[in-house]
């Protein structure tokens, strides 16, 4: 493999394709709305193994700067994954190649495979509006539409993706989506009321849900929690560990104890004023932050730098 841009990529239209999304399940008899589609083993009932998701030698450019530099990681099925590192060091654009976002971005280039159960997502003829689908993304500050109302910022998801579904299947959609992201109980007599009337930790839950919809295989979150309060923090942690074993989490922090406390494995990031980013170190997290085998990943999750 060269050490050049395989994929050149412009800015596109990240929902101009139309996609179909897998038969929704049908709706639980009246009264069972929201009933979980999972097996106590973490698999769909439909016996559906999780997917993993991989990336092989990926090196990121924006115009002629190089951002990242052969990154090698596989993350986990079913589990959380956090990256960690200074600002600075590529987590974000990462994490943003991932489920093709980095594309959109004027001059971005990128070179490598980012494997999704074995399949490049980049591969010729694979559409960015279903790798979206499958891949999906909450940003650092919650992001929802303000004048929408709760259960329509949920469906709104299915809209972007251009997803038909019947009203009843519409309706369970919403409230398993949001009961899977924690909210439920608290919004579900006011459904029609805006969703920027919620709090911040509402809201980013609320984000969750409407990404939960469309069903997505991996949930990629950058920074969730970094403009959060405490209490809010720590609800979204919880929603994130109770994700955990249904769908393949990837996070970015800043934050050393919210790693240790939600992920099972971390990649550490490091780049200097001469150098992209890579990756120092990964494997479990009680080793990353216990026995570190790296000098630098000790110091920096000690907090002797960064």
């Amino acid at each position: 493999m060269t050490d050049a841009p395989l994929t050149d990529t412009t800015a596109t239209d990240p929902v101009a394709d139309t996609i179909t999304l897998p038969p929704v399940a049908p709706a639980p008899p009246a009264g069972t709305y929201g009933a979980e589609p999972y097996g106590a083993d973490g698999r769909y009932q439909d016996g559906e193994p999780l997917a993993g998701l991989e990336t092989r030698e990926v090196s990121a450019w924006f115009g002629s700067r190089k951002v990242l530099e052969r990154v090698s990681l596989a993350m986990p099925a079913g589990e959380v994954t956090a990256l960690i590192g200074p600002s600075g060091c590529g987590k974000s654009t990462y994490l943003r190649i991932l489920n093709r976002m980095h594309e959109m971005v004027r001059g971005a280039a990128l070179a490598g495979e980012v494997l999704l159960d074995g399949d490049d997502v980049y591969r010729p003829g694979r559409r960015p509006a279903e790798v979206r689908r499958r891949i999906g993304m909450v940003f650092q500050r919650p992001n929802p539409f303000p004048a929408m109302s709760i259960q329509d910022n949920v469906s709104s998801g299915l809209k972007l993706a251009g997803i038909k579904v019947s009203k009843e299947e519409r309706r369970h959609l919403v409230e398993t989506s949001l009961r899977r992201a924690g909210l439920w109980d608290e919004v579900s007599t006011r459904l029609h009321t805006p969703g920027g009337a919620l709090s911040g930790g509402q809201q980013q839950r609320l984000c969750i849900a409407r990404s939960l919809a469309v069903s997505p295989d991996i949930l990629l979150m950058d920074e969730p929690c970094s403009a959060l309060d405490p209490t809010s923090t720590r609800r979204v942690e919880e929603t994130i560990d109770e994700l955990r074993g249904r769908l393949t989490i990837v996070i970015v922090t800043h934050n050393m104890q919210q790693a240790q406390r939600v992920s099972q494995s971390c990649a550490f990031f490091l780049a200097t004023h001469d150098t992209p980013g890579r990756i120092v170190e990964a494997g479990p997290t009680e080793q990353i932050f216990g026995s570190p085998r790296d000098q630098r990943t000790s110091d920096y999750v000690n907090g002797r730098f960064g």
